[in-house]
């Protein structure tokens, strides 16, 4: 099997920067001046309370994080914060406001459910999730605990540009897929979270950003397990048990390359040029059919068509024979999707679009 590097279009574990995988392989054997690998180090030791101090620092920097926000390191995954933040944030007589543009967002109703009373306030599941609602379509209480809102949806392709106006309740959103892929407003935030495997770095940490009066709302705390609490991590700086070491350290270096990058503002670009290459090729002809209505494409997750199921699975063979993986639709739609966040190259869409023109040329 050949050595090259070939073009990964995967959902997530997604793409990483080249660098940031070069220097982790250099410090997997020894970190310098330590002696041993980043893989061994204990996360009582002050190696490692200089490395998380570093992430913070950057992750407060890159995205302009305020000084009354935290930033926390969880494990579970996206999917355990569709708990956490009922179990910290709803009191059981109080409601929570969701807005439902996906698969994931479905998910995070039903699992918020569980715990007190929830309100669908907007919904896009009678189009198929082709497009996320304005916020004029948005039945929002103001006596709600917070609203949820799903900002990238990667199975339908569908994205916020900008996040609805709330008010004065607390915005909780999963920016799981679009995590610093664009300048952020935290302070117009309650609480952000994202699984780190598509934007951040390797699966096995979550990001959390939340704001301190959030942090200390939890007024139930008997009935929320130790570990489920955002004041067990604010208090213990994400270290109340051992946390994912080398996933943190990860996160690290790919923060540290978008401020190389030119921070926020500058991937930003990177992002809308990539996509708006797919999305022309796309839309050059009828052969190629995007799926999310234009105004709500993602620039994360493109998703589109071909004619048939038959050509859908010729179009799969023959992107895999050119080095292109990872671009099969998710099971529960089918289709083609590209997944493109920020550490996929620019050179990978051009490929991508070149090997579409030919295909249609000779099979369309």
């Amino acid at each position: 099997m050949s050595n090259e590097r070939i073009f990964n279009f995967g959902a997530g574990p997604a793409v990483l920067p080249y660098q940031v995988l070069a220097e982790a392989q250099r410090d997997l054997q020894s970190l310098p001046g330590v002696g041993m690998s980043v893989l061994e180090i204990s996360h009582r030791s002050r190696t490692f309370g200089e490395i998380i101090e570093s992430v913070v620092a950057s992750i407060r920097t890159l995205a302009g994080v305020p000084d009354h926000y935290h930033v926390l390191f969880l494990q579970g995954g996206a999917t355990q914060q569709f708990s956490m933040v009922p179990l910290n944030l709803l009191p059981p007589a109080g409601t929570a406001d969701y807005v439902v543009t996906g698969a994931w967002a479905k998910k995070s109703v039903d699992e918020a459910g569980r715990f007190a009373a929830v309100r669908v306030a907007g919904s896009t599941e009678k189009e198929n999730f082709t497009r996320v609602p304005e916020s004029s379509e948005l039945d929002l209480r103001e006596d709600s605990s917070y609203v949820h809102v799903t900002s990238n949806n990667t199975i339908y392709g569908t994205q916020w540009r900008r996040m609805p106006a709330v008010g004065s309740v607390p915005l909780v959103v999963d920016a799981s897929s679009d995590i610093f892929s664009r300048p952020i407003d935290i302070s117009a935030h309650g609480l952000i979270y994202a699984g780190a495997q598509k934007n951040l770095g390797p699966a096995g940490v979550t990001l959390v950003v939340v704001r301190d009066d959030l942090v200390r709302r939890t007024n139930f705390p008997v009935t929320v397990p130790t570990m489920m609490r955002y004041s067990t991590y604010a208090e213990s700086r994400s270290l109340q048990n051992t946390p994912p070491v080398f996933a943190i350290y990860m996160v690290g270096l790919v923060m540290k390359w978008l401020l190389t990058q030119g921070g926020l503002p500058a991937i930003a670009k990177h992002n809308e040029c990539k996509a708006q290459k797919l999305y022309d090729a796309i839309d050059r002809t009828e052969f190629y059919r995007g799926t999310a209505q234009v105004q709500s494409r993602s620039l994360m997750n493109a998703t589109f068509t071909l004619p048939t199921e038959t050509l859908e699975a010729r179009f799969l063979n023959g992107a895999a024979d050119e080095g292109f993986v990872g671009l099969k639709g998710h099971r529960s739609v089918g289709g083609i999707r590209a997944s493109i966040y920020n550490a996929f190259p620019e050179n990978g869409i051009e490929a991508l679009v070149q090997f579409m023109s030919e295909f249609e040329r000779t099979k369309g």
